[in-house]
């Protein structure tokens, strides 16, 4: 029904939005407030709660997010089933409560809407990464965006902008890789493509950056344990992608559950208010990671009760409690009509909530369609999507003339990962094969292969099956390619099914293959057959064991949903391989410290007796490819830059061998400064370039000379005059930097 001068201005969408934000905050009860700021959930978390208990915390006590779908345990998967819940449930806070005030919806869509059965799946983050790609990674989000939309869904929980370091970790999968500006590019470009043109355009989602601000070096890799870290490593290494994020106008920010330098970030006001609200300028909500606000006094122990949680979390700058049910919402309403919390602090949080129900048009038409979501939903346009990013992440770690087959070959195909959809998409999706819409690879290989097709998995993830069996097979085919790797893992490698027993592979205690895995490679390369290794993986493992045994490595990631089809494309030469490694893949599990960008370092005694500080098996940037390319002829415009220039490197690409293939321009920048110990090298900026074969083109590379500077505790940025070296492909020159700036 539309509207009249009569209705109540926050009903009336011809008034500017804080117009109505502050007529309908003005209308609100304590208890109404307190309740736009908790959110539940329906499905099974640590308890089972069913929709109409959610519609019943809406109607009682005006609880204002839900997640009633796009997580592990949450209850709705089907893509009919969401849309009525959706529905229902919007009809209830519109239609059963006293303001009518629209509920809005989160998920976990980070690689795709992958916990929606039937979705177009994404590479997971390290997989995204790899094609270092940024406009490629900010169409699949925008086809994310759409899909989470139509299911009637307003926030997603991502993009991550941790940057992943420590292969132990097992949440580094999500993460875009080790270096601050690939993630940061990265994370900006998710952000764009999840916000489109705004909230107030169509098919937009709220981005969420997380998990602010430096979650992903825990204490010995477990997952939300204590983080210790300095403030030029913090500022350097973990603030700068949400920087970017912050740059692109990501409306909200989730904080990590650690505790960082001894402060649990979730009831940190210097993390939340000093840092992220005063030095870095954000004003769009905070909302809790899960159970965040519960970890205050249960895990953390800074707070003696719930109450006394919800207190610090709420002063110390936190919006929403995502998951905070009925019992914060009314610890909230306790504070306040005791007058231990001021209403402004819940004031403040309501406008930012309200603000954006607004702006997203809730107000007006706060359900979706059935029929529109099921044609979304698994579009083929979403599923080319996806196809063409596990395409470009592709990376051939090896190859030692194995590759790419003829097609002609007979091909045993084995191996934990070769015929599991679960495992191919990875974590933070659905858990149940009859939900992904898609291929495997032993599938995909069938069809792709005109020669005999023979298969045996031999192993689980970390149980011997008939390793001998599939040695038998192996000798009698022209070429075996053994799927390798990792399953279906949350956080601790564990959190659903399929999952393995605690302490078996997948664990943090080990970062190589599990024994079994090995145990079938050793059986197969014993029996003469050239082997192929694909790497469906969340992580970089430690496979010197393989490399040394295969003649070929692929590292496929957790492609998703078209993964299947993009490997088999890249074994017989259909794809050429593309992608670079987002992450330094370490010799063995002693190398879990292990990055590109190191710092200058004393050497007490000698070189000689110093073992390299960076020798990985495979370093960050790796990727090999069908055909050859030869870079050279740099050059800068200008040799003297200062304060606000941006250096324009030019090189010379040059295809030189006889295929079409693309190539990634890596900039990376090395100095010494005369106060503050800087990384070896750093990198400033990347390129891709397509080529056919014989073709020469000149790539420009922009480095903002601002971004050649460090966060120097004390004084805030600054980049200290002198010479930097900006390198390609080994090729170096210099620019002089004049006078000191911030």
């Amino acid at each position: 029904m539309p509207s009249s001068d009569a209705d109540p201005e926050y009903q009336r969408p011809d008034l500017p939005v804080s117009r109505r934000v502050s007529d309908l905050l003005d209308r609100m009860t304590v208890e109404e407030k307190a309740g736009q700021l908790v959110g539940t959930w329906a499905g099974q978390m640590h308890r089972a709660v069913d929709v109409e208990e959610v519609a019943e915390l809406v109607r009682e006590k005006h609880l204002g997010c839900a997640a009633p779908f796009g997580w592990g345990g949450s209850a709705g998967t089907e893509v009919g089933e969401i849309v009525d819940i959706v529905n229902e449930l919007q009809e209830v806070a519109t239609e059963e409560t006293r303001l009518g005030i629209p509920l809005f919806f989160n998920v976990d869509a980070v690689h795709g809407h992958a916990y929606v059965a039937g979705s177009a799946v994404f590479p997971n983050g390290l997989g995204a990464a790899a094609t270092w790609d940024p406009e490629l990674v900010e169409a699949g989000a925008r086809v994310t965006a759409t899909e989470v939309a139509a299911t009637g869904a307003h926030q997603n929980y991502g993009p991550t902008c941790d940057v992943g370091r420590d292969p132990r970790w097992g949440r580094v999968f999500e993460t875009f890789g080790e270096s601050p500006r690939l993630v940061a590019e990265m994370a900006a470009a998710k952000v764009r493509g999840y916000q489109g043109d705004g909230l107030e355009a169509d098919d937009t989602v709220v981005a969420t950056a997380k998990h602010f601000p430096a979650y992903s070096e825990p204490e010995r890799g477990e997952d939300a344990a204590p983080v210790d870290v300095s403030e030029y490593k913090l500022r350097n290494t973990f603030v700068p992608p949400f920087e970017a994020a912050l740059d692109e106008g990501v409306e909200s920010v989730m904080p990590c559950y650690n505790s960082i330098n001894g402060e649990p970030v979730h009831g940190s006001e210097r993390w939340l208010t000093d840092l992220l609200r005063g030095d870095l300028g954000f004003d769009g909500t905070i909302v809790s990671d899960w159970g965040g606000v519960r970890h205050l006094t249960d895990d953390h122990k800074t707070a003696a009760d719930l109450r006394e949680a919800t207190y610090d979390a709420r002063t110390a700058g936190l919006d929403v409690a995502s998951v905070g049910n009925d019992l914060e919402q009314e610890e909230l309403v306790d504070l306040v009509e005791s007058g231990d919390l001021a209403e402004s602090v819940l004031d403040s949080s309501v406008e930012r909530v309200l603000e954006r129900k607004f702006r997203m048009g809730l107000f007006e038409d706060p359900y979706v369609e059935k029929a529109e979501a099921v044609e979304t939903v698994g579009a083929d346009d979403h599923q080319a999507a996806a196809l063409d990013t596990a395409r470009e992440a592709m990376t051939l770690l090896k190859n030692d003339d194995c590759l790419p087959l003829s097609g002609e070959e007979d091909v045993f195909v084995g191996g934990p990962n070769a015929d599991d959809l679960v495992s191919q998409v990875g974590g933070w999706s659905v858990e149940s094969e009859e939900h992904v819409d898609g291929t495997t690879i032993a599938e995909e290989i069938r069809a792709h292969v005109d020669g005999e097709v023979t298969y045996e998995q031999g192993t689980t993830h970390s149980d011997r099956l008939d390793v001998d069996a599939a040695a038998e097979k192996a000798a009698d085919a022209d070429v075996a390619v053994l799927a390798l790797g990792e399953g279906w893992y949350l956080h601790e490698f564990g959190a659903g099914d399929p999952r393995t027993e605690t302490g078996e592979f997948p664990t943090r205690e080990r970062i190589a293959l599990g024994e079994a895995q090995q145990e079938l490679v050793e059986a197969v390369a014993e029996t003469g057959t050239p082997v192929v290794g694909v790497l469906v993986t969340g992580r970089p493992l430690a496979v010197e064991h393989l490399d040394e045994r295969a003649e070929a490595v692929l590292m496929a990631y957790f492609p998703g949903t078209m993964g299947g089809k993009a490997v088999a494309e890249t074994l017989v030469g259909e794809n050429n391989p593309s992608g670079r490694l987002a992450v330094t893949v370490p010799r063995s599990g002693t190398q879990v410290d292990v990055h590109h960008d190191h710092l200058h370092q004393p050497r007490p005694i000698g070189d000689s007796e110093h073992p390299d500080s960076y020798d990985p098996l495979y370093p960050f940037g790796h990727g090999l490819s069908y055909t050859t390319f030869e870079t050279g002829g740099l050059s800068v415009d200008a040799d003297v830059v200062g304060p606000g220039d941006t250096v324009e490197l030019d090189v010379t690409v040059e295809n030189v061998g006889d295929r079409r293939g693309s190539e990634v321009v890596q900039v990376y920048s090395a100095t010494e400064s005369k106060t503050l110990v800087m990384p070896e090298r750093r990198l400033q900026a990347f390129e891709r370039v397509d080529l056919d074969a014989g073709e020469r083109a000149t790539v420009t590379v922009e480095v903002p000379v601002e971004n050649l500077g460090v966060y120097a505790p004390g004084d805030g940025h600054r980049v200290e005059a002198g010479d930097y070296d900006l390198v390609v492909d080994g090729e170096s020159v210099t620019v002089t930097v004049e006078g000191d700036y911030l």
